[in-house]
Parts: structure tokens; C-alpha cells; sequence
């Protein structure tokens, strides 16, 4: 058995680390020996990680997570060799933070879960040793789907609670937003119907008040406002509400700040793919196929684990209606 494909982490440590994040006090970090290195190389790793994030857009996880451990590899070296200020160091710290968060959503991404929650835990220490409370809570919330999505909605409302607790110190309205969507997500999946929805509310209100995508953190540029409709939806999806789901995914294209299909293969496919469930629930074969078909579109060649198992998932909801035309044609169509 590969281990790298389940989770590791049990719900006492979990609860542990997220505990330990939000007690940590920043230390100063200036070392003293090495080579000296300035402001320019904490702006050059930072530069490095926005390409890095649409990198993973680009060409799917695998060729992402190489590159992101080969960066963290990189910045772990200048740190452990290197002499540096205080506010420098802090800075390669959030870089390392950053790195390690990427890794691991990458390493989700690919089916890594074991190695995906090890890189998450590392970001944290990261992140509170570089006192960058704002993206620690941003790994937390990429952790909790992480954990709901592998049948622990409870493991992620643990995480997500942690992150909130420290919503004083996030700087990010888009990050906000996004740990209350998790938080929906995660209630959803526990089929907590009003603790969903008020939470969805909360994640509305919190990017209503974000301000400018441009005054934001870089790495928030997936967050829009049919983003949240797209969560929406996923949420009223597994409550097994299709006629609500389909309205928050009609809303999600058409609002004036919409979810990008353009941006990201594999999150636009996957959602397409619940779009076709909820199609698939009220009975409507033709949409639901149609919807199937622009997600396979999606998602062929994003080299994504989470995509691959959301289509053979709808394979097996196709399968009961095997018999009907439209439906015999799509399976053949996406027979491996």
C-alpha cells in the first residue's frame, strides 16, 4: 500500500498544530554568518513564487511541485548560509511558508496526501517564525480541503476554527473569505445544512468588504466573487439541493466579477463535473451530459488527481442511465 495517498495526521495532532500556530510569538530571526543578502533577494523568491502559483495553473501539479520543492530547496539554503537582518529573515521565512504551501497543495493535487500534509505542517512553522499570520491561515484553509475533501469535515472545521481565531491579525479580506467558504465546505460535507449556508453568507460579506483584487495578496487572484458562487453551489450540491446548485453555478459566469474559466483547467472541470451531478439529480440527461462533455474538455491533460477521480466519480453516476442513448454515447466517448 502507498501510504502517500492517505492522510496522516490524526484529529489530537491536528488540533495540536493549530494551536501551536496561533500561540507562536514571532522571534527575531537576523543571522550573523555567511554570505550577506539584502531586501532584492527576498523580492527575487517572491517574484519566483507568483510565477510559481501560475505555473501550477499552466501545467498542472506535477511539473508545479517539482518546481516549487526545487525553490524551497533554494530558500532553505540562503536561510541556513546566509546572514541577513531581522526584517529579511522574516521575509525568506514567509517565502519558505509559501513555498512549502504550494508544495503541498500541489502534492494534493497529485495524490500525495501523506507528503501534502507534511509540507502544510512545515508552511505553518514557517509562516510563524516569519510572523506572517495572514499566510499561515491561508495554508490552514488549503489544509482543511485538504481534509474535508478526504472524509474529515470535522479535522477541517478544527483548522479553519484555529485560523479564525486569529482574524485580527489576517491582513487579507480574500483570505477572509476563502476560510469561510472552507468553513461551508466542510459543513456541507457533514451535512450541517444551516451551519452551511450562514457560513457561505459570512464569506459573501467578508469579500464584499476585501476591497481591489490589486491591494491584495498576489497569491489571492483565484478569489473572486464566482468563486464563492462556485463553493456555493459545491455546497448546495452535497446538501443535495441541484436546484440551488445550479443557480449559484449560472451566477458564478455571469456576475460582474466571475469565476475565470480561463485562469485554472482543472477547478473550472471539476466544477463543470458537479454541474453535471446536479443535472444528473433532477433528472435532466441531456444537460448533464453537455455540462460532462466541457469538463472532460477541461480537464484532459491538466494532470490532476482530484480531476481524474471527480471524472471516473461521474462515470459511475452516468452508469445507471446506461442504457439511454445520449448517455451510452458519453461513456464511450471517456472510456479509458
Amino acid at each position: 500500500m502507498d501510504r502517500r495517498g492517505f492522510v496522516i495526521t490524526s484529529l489530537g495532532t491536528l488540533a495540536a498544530t493549530g494551536a501551536h500556530w496561533a500561540a507562536t510569538t514571532p522571534a527575531a530571526v537576523a543571522a550573523t554568518r555567511g554570505r550577506r543578502v539584502g531586501p532584492q533577494a527576498a523580492n527575487l523568491f517572491e517574484t519566483r513564487l507568483d510565477t510559481l502559483r501560475h505555473l501550477d495553473d499552466a501545467v498542472g501539479a506535477t511539473h508545479a511541485y517539482q518546481a516549487a520543492t526545487a525553490e524551497l530547496r533554494l530558500i532553505t539554503s540562503v536561510l541556513t548560509t546566509s546572514s541577513y537582518t531581522d526584517d529579511t529573515g522574516h521575509r525568506l521565512y514567509a517565502a519558505a511558508a509559501e513555498a512549502c504551501r504550494l508544495a503541498g497543495w500541489c502534492a494534493y493535487d497529485s495524490g500525495r496526501l501523506a507528503d501534502a500534509e507534511k509540507y502544510f505542517v512545515t508552511s505553518l512553522r514557517a509562516a510563524a517564525t516569519g510572523n506572517a499570520p495572514t499566510l499561515g491561515a491561508s495554508t490552514l484553509a488549503f489544509w482543511a480541503n485538504l481534509r474535508y475533501s478526504s472524509n474529515d469535515p470535522y479535522g477541517a472545521l478544527g483548522l479553519i476554527d484555529r485560523a479564525l481565531d486569529q482574524r485580527q491579525k489576517i491582513t487579507s479580506g480574500r483570505v477572509l473569505a476563502m476560510l469561510h467558504a472552507r468553513r461551508a465546505r466542510a459543513h456541507s460535507k457533514a451535512g450541517e445544512t444551516t451551519a452551511a449556508y450562514r457560513a457561505i453568507d459570512a464569506a459573501f460579506a467578508a469579500y464584499d468588504r476585501a476591497g481591489p483584487a490589486d491591494q491584495d495578496l498576489p497569491s489571492m487572484y483565484w478569489v473572486t466573487h464566482g468563486e464563492i458562487h462556485e463553493v456555493a453551489a459545491s455546497c448546495a450540491l452535497s446538501l443535495s439541493h441541484s436546484h440551488r446548485a445550479l443557480e449559484h453555478f449560472e451566477a458564478a459566469l455571469r456576475h460582474d466579477d466571475p469565476y475565470d474559466t480561463s485562469t485554472e483547467a482543472r477547478g473550472a472541470g471539476i466544477y463543470l463535473a458537479r454541474q453535471a451531478e446536479a443535472h444528473l439529480a433532477l433528472g435532466d440527461l441531456d444537460a448533464a451530459v453537455a455540462a460532462a462533455e466541457r469538463a472532460v474538455e477541461q480537464l484532459g491533460g491538466a494532470g490532476s488527481s482530484r480531476g481524474t477521480a471527480t471524472l471516473t466519480d461521474l462515470r459511475s453516476q452516468f452508469a445507471v442511465y446506461g442504457d439511454t442513448p445520449v448517455v451510452t454515447a458519453f461513456l464511450d466517448l471517456t472510456a479509458s
